[in-house]
């Protein structure tokens, strides 16, 4: 498939890791409704995502992602633990990490993006303003930007 430069389209795999239900659905609607050429592979915790990544146990057949979207406060391994593992391993450092958080506190954002997160979204309150959110994100990393093939 190609899209209106020529360029040749592919399916984006993006690993999401978020332990609320609710907000995994959200994230698939307005994938849906973004009209996203992806796949999305949603995880619960910081340690499925580290397996997932890592190829280990039921994910020994995962795609590598070409995106992650990580919940900061996950049960088990961190948000901030997976970020860090990811930008510290040379084969999987060049993969855009999008922090997700509640936190209203300016310092968290900060401290994401000090652990090189590539994004940092606010989770929104309101199930309509939260869809927009992802809904720009999903626009922009599918249309806007490049990513890099899974390979290089």
């Amino acid at each position: 498939m190609s899209d209106a430069s020529g360029r040749s389209r592919r399916t984006i795999d993006v690993l999401l890791v978020e332990d609320n239900p609710g907000d995994v659905r959200l994230i698939e609607e307005a994938f849906r409704d973004a009209g996203a050429d992806s796949e999305l592979h949603a995880v619960t915790d910081g340690e499925e995502a580290l397996d997932f990544v890592y190829r280990r146990d039921d994910h020994a057949n995962a795609p590598r992602p070409d995106l992650v979207i990580l919940d900061w406060n996950l049960p088990r391994t961190s948000g901030e633990q997976v970020l860090m593992e990811l930008k510290d391993d040379p084969e999987h450092k060049r993969i855009p990490v999008t922090v997700l958080t509640g936190s209203q506190d300016e310092s968290d954002v900060l401290h994401s993006y000090r652990k090189h997160a590539n994004a940092c979204l606010k989770k929104a309150v309101e199930p309509d303003e939260f869809l927009e959110t992802i809904r720009a994100y999903a626009e922009f990393w599918f249309t806007t930007a490049r990513l890099p093939n899974g390979d290089e």
